[in-house]
């Protein structure tokens, strides 16, 4: 008599046992990744919480309940097929360029930037829950390349180049230039020529140096990056707090929860610079090792890349661990003075539902072109037929 599957086995979309190595790798990657980062938020947003809101667990809670809602739908990423899921891209990527739009109509501003869409008690940023489409629809397009006619090019390229533009509107520097940097590799990797990558490079930089000018609190952030101790009590106050978080890490830092520069100096210390707190806590030994964590989810991902079966998964791989590792890198180099000041959140650690959960159906996107290398699911037979041929 046969053993009936239990749930997690019935779930799973592929029997733990037949998951290659580097799918294994990437799932405990992630569960640490989420887990240290609920601890590391904690220990930032507490004291926030409670002078803010009377409850120092606050950010940590609504951090959780994101937590679990955002590994569900990584779940939903694994067991989806992804062929649907580049067959999603192209009106996702749309239905995401309409929301930006509407940010700028109805959005709610905060610090001069109209980022968010108020829905209930909800509040939205789609220029984060896109991201995971426009990895999809660059590996779409850029994948077959060569046999796909003009019009599709100038219409996903025209479409693209929107979207950048409508992120920029906003205004939000980093995120575009984020996803322009994703797109870019994606291309770089699907063997497009070199002279055209370039002249999109040109441009691209163009669009980034035209919205500095353009927009004065962006201009300011380059002239205080610059030179922070100019006016370390005005434009340079956030930089200037965030190095002498770094440097008073020293070595092995203050401890864990024993940071200074967070109870009133630090400002937005549970988001966009948390990792100044992380480094002040743990120091250079700590910000070594999170490098470290940062290499290893890279070299996963690339042995991904390396193990997929169609040019399309290998680009969704290369697009994913593209904007995963370079985000967090982006981030650690704005908190360490090393580029101008951004809005980029810290991935799987800096407080924020969206962020949360487009990252972590990136992560499942990597993982589910893992499992699909292995050739047992992802095509037209079922997984159950696969399985049970190759154990005959």
């Amino acid at each position: 008599m046969r053993e009936r599957p239990n749930l997690v086995q019935r779930l799973l979309p592929l029997p733990w046992s037949l998951w290659p190595a580097e799918a294994r790798l990437l799932i405990g990657l992630t569960a640490l990744w989420s887990l240290a980062g609920l601890i590391v938020l904690g220990s930032a947003s507490w004291w926030v919480a409670l002078r803010e809101i009377g409850d120092g667990a606050f950010y940590v809670k609504r951090q959780a309940i994101w937590l679990i809602a955002s590994w569900s739908l990584l779940g939903l990423t694994l067991s989806t097929s992804l062929r649907r899921w580049l067959k999603w891209s192209g009106p996702a990527l749309w239905i995401g360029c309409l929301m930006i739009a509407a940010t700028l109509v109805m959005g709610t501003t905060v610090n001069g930037a109209s980022r968010w869409l108020v829905v209930g008690p909800l509040q939205v940023q789609p220029s984060e829950l896109v991201k995971p489409f426009v990895v999809l629809q660059a590996a779409n397009l850029f994948a077959p390349w060569n046999r796909v006619g003009l019009d599709q090019k100038l219409l996903w390229l025209g479409s693209f180049g929107g979207l950048l533009m409508l992120i920029l509107k906003q205004p939000n520097l980093s995120t575009a230039a984020l996803m322009g940097l994703t797109l870019w590799m994606v291309a770089l990797a699907a063997g497009l020529r070199l002279r055209s990558l370039l002249g999109t490079a040109v441009v691209g930089a163009g669009m980034g140096i035209t919205s500095i000018l353009l927009n004065e609190y962006q201009r300011l952030r380059v002239v205080s990056f610059l030179d922070p101790w100019q006016d370390p009590m005005g434009d340079g106050y956030q930089l200037v707090q965030s190095l002498l978080a770094i440097g008073s890490g020293g070595l092995a830092g203050q401890g864990y929860g024993l940071s200074t520069q967070k109870l009133q100096y630090l400002p937005i210390q549970n988001t966009d610079f948390i990792y100044a707190v992380f480094a002040e806590e743990f120091g250079f030994v700590g910000s070594m090792m999170l490098l470290l964590f940062l290499m290893l989810m890279a070299w996963a991902g690339l042995r991904v890349a390396l193990r997929c079966r169609s040019n399309q998964s290998r680009l969704v791989a290369i697009g994913c661990c593209t904007i995963l590792v370079g985000q967090s890198i982006l981030n650690i180099a704005v908190a360490s003075g090393a580029m101008p000041t951004t809005g980029l959140p810290l991935p799987l650690i800096s407080y924020g539902g969206n962020s949360l959960m487009s990252s972590l159906v990136i992560l499942g996107l990597l993982i589910r072109c893992s499992l699909e290398s292995t050739g047992l699911i992802g095509g037209r037979t079922s997984m159950r037929e696969r399985v049970s041929r190759k154990s005959r």
